[in-house]
Formats: C-alpha cells, sequence, structure tokens
C-alpha cells in the first residue's frame, strides 16, 4: 500500500449539496478500491492562477489516503470522465513528504481547536 495525496478543484457553478455528492463519490471509488483514507480536507472556494474553462475560480478538495497503485488508475478515469471536476493532481509521498502532511494535518486541527 503506497502513500497518496490527491488535489481536485471541483466547478465554482457547483451548489453546496453538489460539492458534497462529488466528494463522497470519490471517496466511495477510493474505499472500494481498498483505499484507506487519512484525511480529506476542504480547502473551499479560490481564485485560480489563470482562467480553467472560462473559470477563474474553483473548490478546492485534498484526499490524503493509502492505497494500491490500481485505484489510482480508476480515479483518474472518473475524473476524466467527470464534466464538474476542472483539474486533479496525485502524488505518491515519500517519507518526507508523509512527516510533512502529518504536522500540516497536526496544525489544522490545532487551528481548529482554538476556533
Amino acid at each position: 500500500m503506497n502513500h497518496y495525496e490527491t488535489v481536485f478543484i471541483l466547478n465554482p457553478v457547483l451548489s453546496e449539496e453538489q460539492i458534497k455528492e462529488t466528494v463522497k463519490k470519490y471517496e466511495d471509488i477510493l474505499v472500494s478500491k481498498g483505499a484507506k483514507m487519512i484525511s480529506k480536507e476542504d480547502w473551499g472556494l479560490k481564485k485560480l492562477a489563470y482562467a480553467i474553462q472560462h473559470k477563474k475560480s474553483g473548490f478546492y478538495h485534498l484526499f490524503e489516503f493509502t492505497a494500491p497503485g490500481d485505484s489510482i488508475n480508476t480515479m483518474e478515469i472518473e475524473f476524466r470522465r467527470d464534466e464538474r471536476i476542472m483539474r486533479y493532481l496525485t502524488v505518491k509521498l515519500d517519507k518526507h513528504a508523509i512527516a510533512w502532511a502529518e504536522k500540516r494535518r497536526n496544525r489544522n486541527n490545532k487551528q481548529k481547536a482554538k476556533a
């Protein structure tokens, strides 16, 4: 099982319900292929550095998970087919990136606890 991070950008015209439905769909795809979700982050609506499909913003989401390699292909094929997904990037994490991701999660958890 390899450790991965996937960031994907959803179309900004989607409703809150459609966003939740889309995120759930991709989480279910990963879990059905044997992946274990470590964390999910909703980064919210962000301005893009350049226009994608004539859109200047998008809803960012991050998944951190462990999974067998073939589950990545399945998810990315679905990303390509889904018109709600504007861009995506999946990265295999090495030991240093895993440690950094854990620090980021801990920092985010502390900030949420203070709020």
